[in-house]
């Protein structure tokens, strides 16, 4: 039985919080995994006209983990957080990015994150977001379906890329 596989099953009579941990922390995984084993030109290298890049997309995976559970659970702005004022300016790569610090990056605002959602329930409000006060679900399912569409692109981007080696 594959990891998914064992994931799937172990999770499945768990209650929904449990299981809705289990499935962003395996989009997480899943999203970090993506620069395994690459180059750092070939994390950098840009197939499509936005400023999508594999590396740039765990980028913006920092920025939106500290979006939805620094900003709006602690109420921090960005300005404190340290990140980008646009989800656009969160792909932009800076010249010191590696895959090794990008990667270390993003499973340290992960951690965070789980923190930051640890004492609250899912119908708890959080209050920093711009949109309002926020149930934590909404929260989780908003990050479900970020993760779920930057998986998706980082397959397609990585795919591109392994089959132009030689």
């Amino acid at each position: 039985m594959d990891q998914h596989k064992a994931m799937t099953a172990d999770t499945f009579n768990q209650n929904l919080r449990t299981q809705l941990d289990t499935f962003l922390d395996d989009h997480r995984q899943m999203l970090n995994a993506s620069l395994e084993g690459l180059t750092e030109e070939e994390a950098r290298r840009s197939l499509v006209p936005s400023r999508t890049t594999l590396l740039g997309l765990v980028k913006h995976a920092i920025f939106v983990e500290r979006v939805w559970f620094d900003e709006a659970i602690n109420c921090r702005t960005r300005a404190e957080i340290g990140i980008p004022a646009t989800p656009d300016e969160s792909f932009i790569l800076d010249d010191g990015d590696t895959i090794a610090g990008i990667r270390q990056a993003h499973r340290e605002a992960c951690e965070a994150s789980r923190l930051a959602a640890a004492p609250l329930g899912l119908d708890d409000l959080v209050m920093g977001n711009r949109r309002g006060p926020l149930p934590l679900r909404w929260v989780y399912l908003h990050m479900l379906r970020e993760l779920a569409q930057h998986c998706g692109h980082a397959d397609i981007l990585r795919e591109q890329i392994l089959s132009t080696r030689a």
